[in-house]
């Protein structure tokens, strides 16, 4: 896997995980919980594509 693209992925997903605490009086309540959602899951999938590169980091 590429590690260049994981690392894009890993910093839109904390910038998005980190624009909506920012912004989070500006945006709708009904929009504000699923893009919560949708920052939850992003972050968490970059924390396994950053374990799974530390582990292809070796062989």
């Amino acid at each position: 896997m590429d590690s260049s693209s994981t690392l894009i992925f890993t910093i839109c997903a904390f910038a998005l995980g980190i624009a909506l605490i920012m912004g989070k009086n500006s945006v709708p309540p009904p929009l504000k919980r699923w893009m919560a959602l949708t920052a939850i899951v992003m972050i968490l999938i970059s924390f396994f594509l950053i374990v799974i590169s530390f582990i292809n980091m070796g062989s």
